[in-house]
């Protein structure tokens, strides 16, 4: 995706969640550490520039709760 692209999906995304839940009153975002949480971050901004209140962010770091940790190759 192009940074137009992603701008307007996170644009997209936002109204959606304004639309779904009526506003931001209840909203709390919550990104995955290491990328998800720019992105929870920039949605964040978005609901906050189209409907005004500051909208609560969160990080989940998921290291610990990976099942998949013990198959990864041991780096060189």
């Amino acid at each position: 995706m192009q940074p137009d692209d992603v701008r307007r999906a996170l644009t997209r995304i936002a109204h959606e969640i304004l639309e779904r839940d009526k506003g931001a009153a209840d909203v709390v975002l919550v990104g995955i550490a290491d990328r998800g949480d720019d992105l929870a971050r920039r949605l964040a901004d978005e609901v906050r520039r189209i409907e005004g209140p500051e909208v609560p962010v969160g990080v989940l770091d998921i290291t610990f709760y990976r099942d998949d940790i013990g198959m990864r190759a041991d780096a060189p």
